[in-house]
């Protein structure tokens, strides 16, 4: 039973045989006002500036709205790269007390004036053709949002990777069904005009954005051709923490926006009710057939019957190790299933909040 939807899924995969982009996409220069939040970047703020000026975009076209809590000198180093540069315009918000992300981002929003509102994260690298690809895909009338395809996890995560890749082929179906529902931090693209304001205590901010703006009748879509990397942990308990909160941010904005349910085309009918599937009932289910098999198994076989529990625990083990060859794109789905049913025990506890830390280990991985 809980395998059905994921084989339907697949079934709908083979029949639609969705490829790149399901719009016609269409040269075109809008100007572009990129957000970037920072919070003690400072050791990687000016590779990542680097990246943003090698984008292959005309500057004069771009601003960038910089959303800043830092307490050591991000500030400093950022004004100072700007100092002797004409293009692209920064625009420097300053915070004196560090709220969260999602608050920062609405005031970043609010402050971005140009056609093309994009979002991307310090600890991350895009393609240099990013911006035209988005720009191509919002030239189509019907999308309102974009975002694009992490070709290599930056620290060596093999599991995450697999994951990735995964949840690339999901969402190329989605968006050619209708729209896809996850946005991704390192990079989101998003029509001025359609930006909304975000929940203050949002986890889950891109796509929080994304599923506003396909409420109020504008497409949101993955484009595989908008590339680019982003780092992550290859470790089994390190992994946890980042995936947890990104699950976390998921299952509540689900829950908040359950009246989306079956509105708003195949997003409401077919793309919401997976997504469900997979966050929050799939998770469930796994564990109780987990534990109920296993007490069956030993019920009837006595201490024979912890085979399953030993399987299960070989079948982790060397997942995290990545020696499961042609199995191991099953464990990253395994392996996000565990941090979504973490998610759900920790969003029941009240253990989460907006702000976010800084983890060592990925700026090294970035730089």
């Amino acid at each position: 039973m809980t395998a059905l939807p994921y084989l339907c899924y697949l079934a709908l995969y083979a029949w639609i045989r969705p490829e790149g982009s399901p719009v016609d996409k269409k040269p075109a220069e809008p100007s572009v006002s990129i957000v970037l939040p920072t919070y003690n970047e400072a050791q990687i703020v000016e590779t990542k500036l680097d990246d943003l000026l090698a984008l292959e975009y005309p500057m004069e076209k771009v601003e960038l709205v910089v959303v800043d809590s830092s307490t050591d000198n991000t500030r400093t180093i950022i004004r100072e790269y700007f100092d002797d540069l004409e293009a692209p315009e920064l625009v420097l918000l300053e915070e004196d007390e560090r709220r969260g992300l999602a608050p920062a981002l609405n005031d970043a929003y609010a402050a971005a004036s140009n056609e093309m509102v994009v979002k991307t994260d310090c600890d991350s690298k895009l393609a240099p053709d990013a911006l035209r690809e988005a720009a191509a895909n919002l030239a189509d009338d019907d999308i309102a949002a974009v975002t694009g395809r992490n070709v290599e996890v930056l620290g060596g995560s093999e599991v995450e990777s697999g994951y990735r890749g995964i949840q690339s082929h999901i969402q190329q179906l989605e968006s050619h069904l209708d729209s896809t529902l996850i946005f991704h931090g390192p990079f989101s693209a998003f029509e001025n005009d359609a930006v909304l304001p975000i929940d203050p205590n949002s986890l889950a901010d891109d796509t929080e954005l994304a599923l506003k703006i396909r409420r109020q009748g504008g497409r949101v879509i993955f484009d595989p051709a908008v590339k680019y990397m982003e780092a992550s942990h290859s470790e089994f308990v390190k992994r946890r923490k980042q995936k947890d909160r990104r699950g976390m941010g998921l299952i509540r904005l689900l829950a908040q926006h359950r009246d989306a349910l079956g509105q708003y085309g195949n997003y409401g009918k077919l793309v919401l009710p997976f997504n469900w599937w997979f966050m929050i009932v799939s998770p469930w289910l796994l564990a109780a057939t987990l534990v109920v098999g296993t007490g069956a198994a030993v019920s009837v076989f006595g201490f024979g019957g912890l085979a399953l529990a030993v399987v299960v625990s070989s079948f982790a083990y060397l997942g995290q190790k990545d020696r499961l060859g042609p199995a191991q794109a099953l464990y990253s789905i395994f392996d996000t299933q565990v941090s979504l049913l973490r998610a759900s025990v920790e969003l029941l506890v009240g253990d989460s909040d907006g702000t976010w830390d800084v983890d060592a280990e990925l700026r090294e991985a970035f730089e």
